[in-house]
């Protein structure tokens, strides 16, 4: 069984229950638009836009989708506002698998090479040391020898924080002073993490944007150490964004994008906004896929993503 796979049983309710704000606006919006309709016309269109729009889906990644229904209601001639959801979902879902984005429930670690290294990136206050130490235990929990990388020296409280998260997961932290260099904190990690024979190695890294120079020499720094153990280092540049944001997770997403590239997204925060459809425009304007959401304060509270399901929980169950 992979990564993340050995609690299934309880991942819907607790997506259900992580999306219950967003699911209640959005289906709100969307039963309006079609009250009192029979049949999708250009108006429903126009309503249904404006709904996309204020859920935060984000206004190209909006236009995208109404496009496609467009084009189902030119093809099928007609198509009446009951089906309007299910419609919806399954172009919606589609978008999604078109920025590789997974509908699995598990996730193997490549069996061709160990340690398999994380590189965390994403601004202060998003949760990332957070994603960082719920991570670091669903690895351990599925058997895997996790070490940390404590490389955001830039503020002792960082370092503070993700000790504080190996302690409580029972995983080793690699640090060093505040005000070292990043870079020798990733070497050390890395080659802490190869000697004593590590599965995952997860660095923390500091999220600075308002010198973009410094940050992009910063990770481009890392990223060279790191490859100086690990040739084949970082396997994966995990974004965290908070979806409480709204529209400026849009805009921090597009600066990393700018100086690094990024694999893969983790969104945070989501049972405590109604901004769930953050996730889709994201997705789909960076051409990242979506790995993981947080849903809520739990260890398990942070889940695979699965298109999917997240598509369904958010715009209702009824097929």
């Amino acid at each position: 069984m992979g990564i993340f796979g050995f609690f299934n049983k309880e991942k819907k309710t607790v997506l259900d229950k992580g999306l219950e704000k967003s699911k209640q606006s959005v289906f709100d919006k969307i039963a309006r638009v079609v009250a009192g309709k029979d049949k999708v016309d250009d108006d429903v269109l126009d309503d249904l836009e404006e709904v996309l729009i204020t859920s935060d889906v984000g206004v190209d990644t909006t236009l995208k989708i109404i496009e496609r229904i467009e084009a189902r209601v030119a093809r099928d001639k007609y198509v009446s506002t009951s089906e309007l959801n299910n419609i919806l979902r399954e172009e919606i879902v589609e978008l999604l698998a078109e920025n590789n984005t997974s509908d699995t429930d598990s996730w193997d670690l490549p069996s061709d090479h160990k340690p398999y290294v994380i590189l965390v990136v994403g601004v202060n206050g998003v949760g990332k040391t957070t994603t960082i130490g719920k991570l670091a235990w669903q690895f351990k929990e599925a058997g895997k020898k996790v070490v940390l990388g404590a490389a955001d020296t830039f503020r002792a409280a960082a370092v503070e924080q993700l000790c504080i998260w190996g302690e409580r997961v029972g995983v080793p932290v690699v640090k060093q002073a505040m005000g070292s260099d990043p870079a020798s904190v990733a070497f050390d990690t890395l080659s802490s993490a190869k000697a004593n024979g590590a599965d995952v190695v997860i660095i923390d890294t500091a999220g600075r944007l308002h010198n973009k120079v410094n940050l992009m020499n910063e990770l481009k720094k890392i990223k060279e150490v790191m490859k100086k153990v690990l040739p084949e280092a970082p396997d994966e540049v995990l974004l965290v964004l908070d979806a409480s944001t709204g529209q400026n997770a849009f805009e921090q997403a597009k600066q990393f994008a700018a100086v690094t590239q990024i694999s893969s997204l983790a969104i945070t925060k989501l049972d405590g906004t109604a901004k769930g459809g953050v996730v889709i425009g994201i997705s789909d304007q960076l051409k990242v896929p979506v790995k993981f959401v947080g849903l809520g304060e739990g260890m398990k509270d942070l889940q695979l993503f699965n298109r999917r399901e997240f598509v369904d929980s958010l715009f209702g169950n009824d097929k």
